[in-house]
C-alpha cells in the first residue's frame, strides 16, 4: 500500500463538497489512520481503530458518516459516545466544521448541563449526537418522544477510557436500545481486555485498523526529567514555568486540590494560570478551555480530565507534576503536545518516591529520558522564599474557602429538615382529615 502522504482524500473516496470542507478545515493529506480505516467505512464495515494520540482519529470516523448523510439524510443518524464532556464538545466543533458545507446538525448531550434544554434540543431531531454515554441513557430512559431506534452510526470514541471510568454497564443498556442492524466504529488508543470484550458484543465482523504499536509517543516529542527532593517539588515548578515563559503550557496534577493550589500559588507568583478539573461546574470548565484554547492564558492546571483526546493547537509543553500511576495515562498527557507532526516538549517532575513509576514508564515507551537542562540548584532555591509566601497565602485562602462551603451546606441542610418537618406535618394533618372523613362517610 502505497504511503498516505501520497494520498488525497478525494483518492479515497470521499466527495467534493467534503474535500473542500477538508482543506477549509487545514487538512492537506489523510494521516495513516485515516488512509486505513477510510476506505474500510465507505464500503461500509465495522472498523476497530487502534492509533495513537494526536493521530486524527475523529476525522477517520467523522467523514464517512457525513458522506453518508449526505447520500441519504436521516435525522438521528449518528451517536458518537466518548468519555469526558470537554472531549464531546471538541468532537461536535469537528464534525460541524467538516459538515457545515452540507448543512450538518450536531448536538451535545453532557453530564453538568441543564436537561430541558437539551431535550428541547433533542426533539429538533439533530443529524448527529455526540454524548457521555451516562447523560445519555438518562435521555433515553427520560425524555419523552427520544429514542434511538433508526440510528444508523454508532462511535465509541477513546474506548479504553469509556470502560476503564465504568461505563460498560450504561453503554450495554444503550447498546440494548439502538438497531442491529447498524454500523458501529470503535476507536481506541489501547486494546485492553475490556475493549475486545466491548468489540465482540457490539461489532459485526470487524476490521482492525492498526497504527501503532500498543504504547507509543509521537518521534517529535522530547521527554526530559527532573530529579529532586520532594520537599521542593512546588518551588522547582515554579523554577520550570519562568524559565518556559511565553510557552503554552499543560500541567498535570494526580488531585483537583492540587490542581486548585497550584493554580492559586502560579497566580499569586504573577503567573497567567487556569484550572481544569472535575469538581468545578461544566461551564467554568469550557471557560478554562476555551480561554487556554484562545491564547488568554498560557498556563493550563489540569488533572488527567484533560488528558484524552484534547486537541489544543500548539500546546509546546507538558509537564507532569505528579507522575501517573498508569504508564497509558502518561501517554495521552504527552500527547496533548507534539500532535499532527509539530514538536513539543514533556517534563516530568520525579522526586524520591517516584523513581520506579519513572523506570516503569521508560519501560513502557521503550526509550530512556534526558534529564531537563537547568542552571545550578542554587537558581532554584532563590526563588524558595517567594514560592513558601504563595503556600502560605493560599493555604489560608483555601481554609477560607472551604470553611464557606461548610457553611452554606449547613445553611442548606437546615432549610431542608424544615422543609422535611412542614412536609411531615403536612402529611399527619391529610391523613388525620382523610380517617375524619371517613367517619363522616360512615
Amino acid at each position: 500500500m502505497s504511503k498516505s502522504e501520497e494520498k488525497t482524500f478525494a483518492s479515497l473516496g470521499i466527495i467534493e463538497p467534503l474535500c473542500k470542507a477538508c482543506e477549509q478545515c487545514k487538512y492537506k493529506t489523510p494521516t495513516e489512520i485515516q488512509a486505513e480505516a477510510i476506505p474500510w467505512a465507505l464500503q461500509g464495515r465495522d472498523i476497530i481503530g487502534l492509533a495513537q494520540t494526536g493521530s486524527g482519529k475523529t476525522a477517520a470516523f467523522a467523514l464517512p458518516i457525513l458522506q453518508a448523510l449526505w447520500e441519504a439524510p436521516q435525522q438521528l443518524f449518528a451517536c458518537v459516545l466518548a468519555p469526558t464532556r470537554e472531549l464531546a464538545y471538541q468532537i461536535s466543533e469537528s464534525i460541524e466544521s467538516l459538515g457545515s458545507i452540507i448543512g450538518v446538525r450536531c448536538t451535545v448531550i453532557v453530564g453538568g448541563m441543564d436537561m430541558m434544554s437539551q431535550a428541547i434540543a433533542l426533539s429538533k431531531k439533530p443529524h448527529i449526537i455526540v454524548a457521555t454515554p451516562g447523560r445519555l441513557q438518562d435521555h433515553l430512559e427520560n425524555t419523552k418522544g427520544f429514542s434511538l431506534r433508526n440510528l444508523k452510526y454508532l462511535v465509541m470514541d477513546e474506548a479504553d477510557k469509556l470502560l476503564d471510568m465504568d461505563f460498560g454497564p450504561v453503554i450495554d443498556k444503550i447498546l440494548k436500545v439502538i438497531p442491529k442492524e447498524r454500523n458501529t466504529f470503535l476507536f481506541s488508543a489501547t486494546m485492553t481486555t475490556k475493549v475486545a470484550k466491548l468489540q465482540r458484543a457490539s461489532l459485526m465482523n470487524p476490521v482492525k485498523v492498526e497504527v501503532s504499536s500498543k504504547y507509543s509517543t509521537v518521534s517529535t516529542l522530547l521527554q526530559y526529567y527532573l530529579f529532586f527532593p520532594f520537599k521542593h517539588k512546588d518551588c522547582y515548578l515554579v523554577y520550570l514555568c519562568n524559565e518556559l515563559a511565553g510557552n503554552s503550557i499543560i500541567i498535570f496534577t494526580r488531585t483537583c486540590n492540587d490542581t486548585q493550589r497550584l493554580t492559586l500559588i502560579l497566580r499569586n507568583l504573577g503567573f497567567p494560570a487556569i484550572p481544569l478539573h472535575g469538581q468545578l461546574s461544566q461551564t467554568k470548565r469550557l471557560g478554562s478551555l476555551n480561554k487556554f484554547k484562545a491564547g488568554n492564558r498560557n498556563i493550563l492546571v489540569a488533572t488527567d480530565v484533560a488528558s484524552r483526546g484534547l486537541d489544543i493547537p500548539l500546546v509546546d509543553v507538558v509537564i507532569n507534576f505528579d507522575i501517573p500511576a498508569n504508564s497509558k495515562d502518561y501517554i495521552h498527557r504527552v500527547g496533548r503536545t507534539a500532535r499532527a507532526g509539530r514538536s513539543g516538549k514533556s517534563i516530568t517532575l520525579v522526586t524520591q518516591y517516584d523513581v520506579e513509576l519513572l523506570q516503569r514508564i521508560e519501560h513502557v515507551i521503550g526509550k530512556k529520558m534526558d534529564l531537563f537542562p537547568i542552571g545550578s540548584k542554587d537558581d532554584v532555591m532563590l526563588l524558595q522564599e517567594r514560592v513558601g509566601e504563595a503556600q502560605r497565602i493560599v493555604t489560608l485562602e483555601m481554609k477560607e474557602q472551604q470553611q464557606k462551603k461548610g457553611s452554606k451546606r449547613i445553611r442548606s441542610e437546615g432549610n431542608d429538615d424544615d422543609f422535611r418537618d412542614r412536609e411531615d406535618r403536612d402529611i399527619i394533618i391529610s391523613n388525620k382529615l382523610g380517617k375524619k372523613a371517613k367517619k363522616i362517610r360512615r
